[in-house]
């Protein structure tokens, strides 16, 4: 179905008041870029500490540069080699020459990568430079407390305002250059972005979660010194691995987050509301544009809040009620009334619905109804998480008390609340994907694009939401300065710690939020999926009809099913062990330092840094190539193995498992970190304490929970999405119809299972640790003269 009607056909095409809006968005997008400009200014001619602070930054900024340069090299591979692919694959319904239409998708998934690495190395390389005028802040008597979070929420503010800059940019620049093709060369662009965005989440997580593993597991339980003391080789690592973890991993994976968002709505939208389906959610998002600048600039601490949360949640909840008065008069300025002025006298067919069915609710009650949907499910996953991992909350203090009777408790009453939190979030989540399928009636095309403006609508607040999530650990960042300078009085301290907690349920909702915005985004995409489905069988010439084919009664869609809830858990569980195995070689590479330069405890000796950095390096590098293969392949060994009803069961399974065990490992790695927190401002004996070293094993096996593997999930589903739409007319074409192939298909189906299975044996085979030292043959890290950091400048 062509989106550019004819005006003979009560359509319009992309002119006047509709270009118009799609060109405003685009203005508005280069104003969130100028903002982000202007605020990177205002945070770096802020005070830069001492000389030793700057010197400890230096290194930090060094290292997680370093880190950040040899991924996206390793990761260049990839994007080659999908770009070629992009540009092979068919596609259909093109308004214009198809061969331009493949040129643009490629085109387009290499710009959605670009953004995606842009965002994630910006983000990192400002908050490497923020943490220690963050600290340096900290220091001042009067008003420190506030300064201090004031740098840090507008370093986050970057982040967020590059992110709803460049997803709308790109956006506004497909629609605008491709018009009605426009769905489909945005396909590129959302797999670009959720490609890397993987890539740099699971990369990221395994790198600072291996050596946060490390360093606790040495520095504090076996030598008993604090979380950042400057004895331990494994803290530089330690604060470069937030960086490339929490910083770059997470601002791409909540980038993609809102451009696979756009780009299903848009998809969706086409077939829904015509033209102006493409435009509205553009309208929707440029909103988003305001409300992060909104956002950013109210999030003020007072003296008299209790602590940072009580000024982030009143920004937050001020900016979702904004955001939904202004989506609301923006629905009854720019949408008509009824479906016939908007989609014409054939409304009832164009939106596929049988004869005698009810009448749907009018468009403008409708698109706000369903974002309305999407912005209060935000408030309501804040709400929520905050509750599981805040430390007054009852679960974390639970948590901390259960410290008193060991580790194995802790562990215990850790999985207990994660796997409690992720019923309730998960029916949240559905309540908020059913309420918005609701809106649509008996019309499946209207359904579907009201999900996909729910999750358009939940992502109005993503300024706000990647500000609250950078915001953690440049907190965190700050303490450990701090503490590794001794440039620091008690009271700054104590702001520090403050701030460190408060960044730490941070990070917690925001990854709530964001598997919530997966799921809708995951959705939508199926939906799209379905469609595509619907229009290659008529290519392909298939009597077949679309419910048939998605009978999970049919044994081929069931094991479909399974295997999409399997490929969950087992890429949870190669991330958590790539964890387990990195972690191995930092705990024997700190433990040999502390044996062979005796020096180091009593500050005679300087711990060789960089030896660390360099093993959580290259074992990131290595052990991402795995999680990234199985993403890719699985779809499409099950798509041309079992076929294309089989595929749509694979992503169902996958949905369903992936929102729960992402809430799990999310929020019982959250509880166990503040618990740890809990205690270390005094509770139960405090720190040095048997609950303290308790409550350091429980955070220790959180950390990969919580920052590897379960945000990872969430770009996982929409990467597996976005190959099962781009192979969907493929993967028909050879199962059904005149073009069928079977020993084409058939092929293609084990080559991609082969893969998959040579990548797991060798990941299986590597060892725990890399020797006793954690040193390669060579005697060096990674096979490499590992090179300590040096100063740069700050």
């Amino acid at each position: 179905m062509s989106v550019l009607w004819a005006a003979d056909n009560g359509g319009l095409s992309l002119e006047g008041e509709n270009l118009s809006y799609v060109v405003v968005a685009a203005v508005i997008a280069l104003v969130a870029l100028g903002f982000a400009g202007a605020l990177t200014k205002a945070v770096l001619s802020t005070d830069r500490g001492t000389a030793k602070m700057q010197q400890i930054a230096g290194a930090v900024q060094e290292g997680a540069s370093a880190y950040l340069l040899r991924q996206f090299r390793t990761l260049g591979i990839f994007v080659i080699v999908a770009v070629v692919l992009l540009f092979l694959l068919p596609v259909h319904e093109t308004d214009g020459n198809e061969t331009l239409v493949k040129i643009g998708r490629s085109a387009f998934f290499v710009v959605g990568a670009a953004f995606s690495a842009f965002i994630g190395g910006a983000g990192m390389a400002l908050a490497t430079r923020a943490n220690l005028r963050v600290a340096a802040a900290a220091r001042e008597h009067q008003g420190g407390r506030e300064t201090a979070m004031q740098i840090a929420f507008r370093t986050g503010g970057v982040v967020g305002f590059l992110t709803v800059g460049l997803g709308l940019i790109g956006a506004a620049a497909v629609v605008l250059i491709y018009r009605g093709d426009a769905p489909t060369v945005l396909e590129g662009f959302g797999f670009g972005a959720a490609l890397l965005a993987m890539f740099m989440r699971v990369g990221g997580g395994i790198f600072t979660k291996a050596a946060d593993v490390g360093a606790d597991l040495v520095g504090k339980v076996e030598q008993g010194i604090p979380e950042d003391d400057p004895r331990n080789a494994a803290t530089i690592a330690d604060n470069v691995g937030d960086n490339v973890g929490d910083c770059a991993g997470m601002a791409a994976d909540l980038f993609e987050s809102y451009a696979v968002t756009l780009v299903a709505a848009l998809i969706l939208g086409r077939a829904a509301f015509g033209e102006q389906g493409l435009v509205f959610p553009l309208i929707v998002s440029t909103i988003g544009v305001l409300i992060a600048i909104l956002g950013v600039f109210i999030t003020r601490l007072r003296a008299s809040d209790r602590s940072g949360m009580s000024a982030i949640n009143r920004a937050f909840y001020a900016s979702a009620v904004v955001s939904a008065i202004l989506v609301a008069v923006m629905s009854f300025l720019y949408l008509p009334a009824t479906w016939a002025d908007l989609l014409g006298a054939d409304w009832r067919e164009r939106l596929g619905l049988a004869p005698g069915a009810a009448e749907p609710l009018n468009p403008q009650v409708v698109a706000i109804g369903a974002v309305v949907i999407g912005i209060v499910l935000a408030a309501a996953i804040q709400a929520l998480t905050g509750y599981f991992t805040e430390t007054n909350r009852r679960p974390v203090q639970d948590i901390g008390k259960s410290s008193l009777t060991g580790p194995a408790t802790v562990v215990l009453a850790g999985i207990s609340v994660g796997l409690e939190s992720a019923v309730y979030s998960a029916l949240l989540i559905g309540a908020g994907v059913f309420g918005a399928f609701l809106l649509g009636g008996s019309s499946l095309t209207l359904a579907l694009f009201a999900v996909a403006l729910a999750g358009t609508g939940l992502l109005t607040t993503v300024g706000v939401i990647v500000a609250m999530d950078t915001f953690g650990p440049i907190s965190d960042n700050a303490q450990g300065i701090a503490e590794m300078s001794g440039d620091i009085d008690e009271q700054g301290a104590r702001t520090l710690t403050e701030l460190d907690a408060v960044g730490n349920t941070t990070k917690a909702i925001t990854k709530g939020i964001a598997i919530a915005t997966a799921v809708l985004a995951a959705t939508a995409l199926f939906g799209s999926y379905t469609d595509t489905l619907g229009t290659a069988l008529r290519d392909a010439g298939s009597t077949l009809s679309i419910d048939g084919l998605l009978n999970v009664a049919n044994p081929r869609n069931l094991v479909g099913l399974i295997i999409g809830a399997a490929v969950v858990f087992l890429f949870s569980g190669l991330a958590i062990n790539a964890v387990s195995r990195s972690a191995g070689a930092v705990v024997m590479e700190v433990r040999r330092q502390f044996r062979e330069l005796p020096g180091i405890m009593d500050g005679t000796q300087r711990p060789e840094y960089g030896k660390v950095v360099d093993i959580c390096t290259r074992d990131a590098q290595r052990e991402l190539i795995t999680p990234g293969l199985l993403a890719i392949m699985a779809p499409i060994a099950v798509g041309f193995g079992l076929g294309p009803g089989a595929l749509a069961a694979y992503l169902a399974g996958a949905i369903g498992a992936g929102t729960l065990m992402a809430v799990f490992l999310a929020n019982s790695g959250g509880a166990w970190d503040n618990a740890k927190k809990l205690v270390e401002d005094g509770a139960f004996g405090g720190k040095g304490s048997d609950a303290h070293a308790a409550t350091v094993i429980g955070d220790t096996v959180g950390d990969p929970f919580k920052d590897t593997a379960g945000p990872a999930i969430n770009p996982l589903l929409k990467v597996m999405n976005l190959v099962s739409l781009l192979i969907a007319p493929a993967v028909v074409a050879w199962s059904v119809g005149d073009s069928q192939n079977d020993p084409l298909r058939i092929a293609v189906a084990v080559g991609a299972a082969l893969v998959i299975v040579v990548a797991v044996v060798i990941s299986k085979r590597k060892p725990v640790s890399v020797s006793e030292s954690g040193s390669d043959s060579d005697g060096t890290a990674g096979g490499s003269a590992a090179k300590e950091p040096q100063t740069v400048e700050a």
